[in-house]
């Protein structure tokens, strides 16, 4: 086995503890709801993921780094694994199915292995570079790739909470895109970023994000022949705003944020 086919292995094994614990605590009734100090929800579940993620990985690869929403940590040099907990984490507390645990290795601060998995969705989503992209749900496991769709005007577009564009970005910019694009929708958070890598969408912007929020989605949408990059086209996880698309739209998408089309 490849490393980086061991490192998905375990990153699979990460996603199969969260998941047993996210699913026992899901529509609990006394589950523990907190607010951090920037407002944002917790729930005990988040934080139980995250520490089992770090004692998971204390045993099984205790040289490397790793850095969570909830415990905290730095991505430097070498490898981190970037943790998010419970991705949609007002869904998860409000009784929506549609949350994931986010599971990324970075080495040298280029994700290499990704792992997205949404129990209550019955779906999982991964990818390592230079290994494909994959899907598993009810019918089974299978390799997805993104849309072939070449026109802004044919594009399918999400976002996750127009709010965040007023004060992050321009909600004018985004709104000039979702007028350039045939269809748009608010599925918010991982799934829209998941739903451009198997090509059931086309674009995916979010005018401001945490490196734990989208790590796995730079190597799982560029594995399934996407791209993925910041609002102003840098290729990178960690620069606090994100654009995944299917390739084919991604420099008119820029364009159209940037105000120059």
């Amino acid at each position: 086995m490849s490393a980086l086919r061991a490192d998905l292995a375990l990153a699979l094994r990460l996603a199969d503890e969260a998941d047993a614990i996210t699913t026992a605590r899901f529509r609990a009734h006394d589950l523990v709801v907190e607010r951090k100090p920037d407002r944002t929800p917790v729930t005990d579940a988040d934080v139980a993921v995250e520490d089992a993620v770090r004692a998971v990985l204390a045993g099984a690869a205790p040289g490397d780094r790793v850095a969570g929403e909830e415990r905290g940590g730095e991505v430097g040099a070498g490898r981190t694994w970037v943790v998010d907990p419970i991705d949609g984490t007002k869904n998860f507390l409000r009784g929506v199915p549609v949350w994931a645990t986010l599971i990324a290795l970075v080495e040298d601060g280029r994700p290499v292995v990704g792992v997205v998995s949404a129990p209550a969705l019955g779906r999982r989503w991964w990818a390592h570079e230079g290994g494909g992209a994959f899907t598993s749900d009810a019918s089974g496991e299978r390799p997805i790739a993104v849309s072939g769709v070449r026109d802004l005007g044919d594009a399918y577009l999400s976002t996750t909470h127009l709010g965040s564009w007023v004060e992050h970005h321009s909600r004018e910019a985004y709104l000039a895109l979702v007028d350039a694009c045939w269809e748009n929708r608010a599925f918010g958070d991982f799934w829209q970023h998941c739903l451009v890598a198997e090509g059931a969408i086309d674009l995916a912007a979010e005018a401001i994000v945490n490196p734990w929020d989208v790590a796995p989605f730079q190597v799982l949408v560029t594995e399934a022949g996407g791209r993925f990059t910041d609002l102003g086209g840098v290729a990178r996880h960690d620069r606090g705003s994100v654009l995944t698309s299917n390739g084919h739209l991604h420099d008119a998408a820029l364009e159209v944020l940037a105000g120059r089309r």
